[in-house]
């Protein structure tokens, strides 16, 4: 699987990576087990989890400690799940970074995130402070920011963080303007999460709590060209083609229960980016669809 450079960290990451809120709950351990070095034999050496995640962190230090070498290990904080503390309280957050070391049976990560964190709280700088404090200790060897809009190009602007994880795919392309380049000129690594809108075309209807609804809204309008029929499997991998193809993007982030899944993934993406005419097309479907209000999904 091809990979690319990480921004300006020493990581060469795999173009596709795996995302790890799904298995966070109703997933055996041996299920996860299957999948995670399934995804792994498939040439996949990101993983990507968070405090927040149910079981996420536990299952996956679990599966893959003996392992640790072989695969590159992100994490987010910032939520006081299972912590009587606010979300973004200074101690809170260190607790909780050793934590998800102890879940994810390691000594470091190699990027904590702060997870969807806003302008104001990141103003604050405290907890900007707990995570260049976590790399002085050498508990995780970069620090990032994940999260979209406004809020996201704030991090950027510090110019403290080497990664932004964001929101980009066929439904959601505000970062492409808004933040991406500013975050590439600042040398920072790119993750897309969310890189095929959660797949929101392929199911006929979506309620309104569902996470997928302002997707499967946003694609009922943007109509491309590409989802008119019912290849399914030809429009995933045109969905992923065009995250790929995003200039400054390093790897997509996607999430599964499916072992098969990542050997179909990446087969999908053999072909390597879109052509400049099949790019163009989506992008200028958007910028003639794309309403005000569509700004990057949290």
């Amino acid at each position: 699987m091809e990979k690319r450079k990480y921004g300006n960290t020493d990581m060469q990451v795999s173009v596709l990576g795996f995302g790890g809120s799904e298995i966070g709950s109703g997933v055996s351990q041996s299920e996860v087990d299957q999948l995670l070095h399934s995804a792994m034999d498939a040439g996949l050496n990101i993983i990507d989890t968070a405090e927040c995640y149910g079981d996420s962190e536990e299952l996956i230090g679990n599966a893959l400690a003996d392992r640790r070498d072989d695969y590159y290990l992100f994490s987010k904080c910032g939520h006081a799940a299972g912590f009587d503390a606010p979300d973004w309280d200074r101690n809170m957050l260190e607790q909780s970074i050793d934590r998800s070391l102890r879940r994810l049976q390691t000594d470091h990560l190699d990027m904590i995130h702060l997870h969807s964190c806003s302008e104001e709280v990141l103003r604050r700088g405290e907890v900007i402070e707990v995570l260049q404090r976590a790399k002085q200790q050498g508990k995780t060897r970069y620090i990032g920011y994940s999260g979209d809009s406004a809020d996201a190009l704030y991090a950027i602007e510090t110019g403290v963080f080497d990664s932004l994880e964001t929101s980009v795919n066929i439904a959601d392309q505000e970062a492409i303007s808004l933040t991406i380049p500013r975050a590439r000129e600042r040398g920072m690594g790119i993750t897309a999460k969310r890189p095929i809108a959660n797949a929101a075309w392929t199911r006929e209807q979506v309620e309104p709590q569902d996470y997928a609804f302002v997707y499967w809204n946003r694609l009922r309008d943007l109509n491309y060209t590409f989802l008119q029929n019912d290849d399914v499997q030809n429009s995933i991998k045109q969905a992923l083609r065009f995250t790929l193809s995003i200039p400054g993007v390093d790897t997509m982030i996607v999430g599964t229960t499916k072992p098969n899944r990542w050997s179909e993934n990446a087969a999908l993406i053999a072909d390597g980016v879109l052509s400049k005419e099949e790019f163009d097309h989506i992008r200028q479907r958007w910028f003639a669809t794309a309403e005000s209000e569509w700004v990057g999904q949290i």
